[in-house]
């Protein structure tokens, strides 16, 4: 095992619900609900893909200056909410920690924009993290192979051994495609267990566990 690449949200701190907040907020103030079908299909999505989600689940225009205003709008609201702290998923900040004393190269993979991620970091802590990959920095986001694909570079490793550890399933295709062992831990949504290997909660994990996933 060269590395452990992992996701953020959902998976390392439980944002997702702050993320939630935020949607709710934002279809209010377009006036409408935002439907739970709508909610749930944009877990592990990008920005522009969660936009398109939104607009069409409310009837709003799909123009790029429709939905450029509301990526605005939900990212300085979210912004507020995560400098109020965001809680940690169970047994993720023991991992990570274990995973730095025994020298395993960490980073981090997510679909979330950079000034967000810098945010979030105040409580995850950048320290942890050899490499970070925001969803703004790379050219193709999840589920494309591309995020993975260049954390792994950025460690000096090869994809095919590192354990990518994901909570959604456009994390977990981007994962695979890229050649990652992929550790599954559901959060908002429920996942395909093909592939992965899926267990209830971070507290189940150490490092010798994810060393046997790439063996």
């Amino acid at each position: 095992m060269q590395a452990v690449l992992f996701d953020m949200d959902g998976t390392l701190v439980d944002s997702e619900k702050i993320w939630e907040v935020g949607l709710n907020e934002l279809a209010a103030h377009h006036g409408r609900p935002l439907s739970a079908q709508a909610r749930r299909d944009m877990v592990g999505t990008n920005m522009a893909e969660s936009m398109r989600i939104l607009h069409e689940d409310l009837g709003l225009p799909l123009t790029k200056e429709a939905t450029d205003s509301s990526v605005v709008w939900l990212e300085e609201r979210v912004k507020e909410l995560l400098h109020g702290g965001v809680p940690w998923q169970p047994g993720a900040r023991e991992l990570l920690g274990a995973l730095k004393a025994a020298g395993v190269p960490l980073a981090l993979v997510t679909a979330t924009h950079r000034h967000l991620v810098d945010v979030a970091l105040l409580t995850i802590g950048a320290e942890h993290f050899d490499a970070v990959v925001a969803g703004d920095e790379v050219d193709q986001t999840k589920p494309h192979p591309m995020p993975y694909l260049t954390a792994a570079a950025m460690v000096g490793a090869e994809a095919r051994n590192c354990v990518a550890v994901e909570d959604s399933p456009n994390g977990i295709k981007s994962a695979r495609a890229a050649g990652c062992a992929v550790l599954a831990v559901p959060c908002e949504v429920e996942l395909d267990p093909e592939g992965v290997t899926l267990v209830g909660s971070l507290l189940d994990v150490d490092v010798d566990y994810l060393r046997k996933l790439v063996q």
